[in-house]
């Protein structure tokens, strides 16, 4: 079990650097967020920490904290990694595994960004619980592939 920090709006774990990370950091942001009752938004937080999550175990290798605040009109979610790298977009074929990522943030997030420090950097998006994330997604992937 990883260790938590919690408060009543905020909740950080400290995840070892290994593949299962990735799963519990989902479920942890799935729990949070049910606690918070921010059901509607769970799916695309879950998605969007999916893929910060496996970023930072591919880029940096480090140790990582998650951290989810609630912002009173939704979260943000923020990893933090010992990386100073900032994640960019990379050409990729349409057969291509990896590369998705940071388009999924651009689609689904209401802002995202990255933030380095003397330690590394934190990867954070934001979600609006007043908004559907999933809004629209359908026909900006029409768009993209026609």
């Amino acid at each position: 079990m990883c260790p938590v920090i919690r408060t009543a709006s905020s909740a950080s774990w400290a995840l070892p650097p290994v593949a299962r990370s990735v799963v519990e950091a989902r479920r942890h942001v799935r729990a949070t967020l049910a606690d918070w009752q921010l059901d509607s938004i769970s799916d695309a937080a879950q998605l969007l920490t999916s893929e910060v999550v496996t970023n930072s175990l591919l880029h940096a290798r480090s140790p990582i904290r998650l951290t989810i605040e609630h912002t009173g009109s939704g979260v943000r979610i923020a990893v933090t990694d010992a990386s100073t790298v900032v994640p960019t977009v990379r050409p990729r074929s349409s057969s291509a595994t990896t590369g998705r990522g940071l388009l999924l943030l651009s689609r689904l997030a209401d802002e995202w960004d990255a933030e380095v420090s003397d330690g590394g950097k934190t990867v954070w998006f934001a979600l609006s619980s007043g908004r559907d994330p999933w809004q629209g997604v359908d026909d900006a992937t029409d768009e993209a592939q026609g």
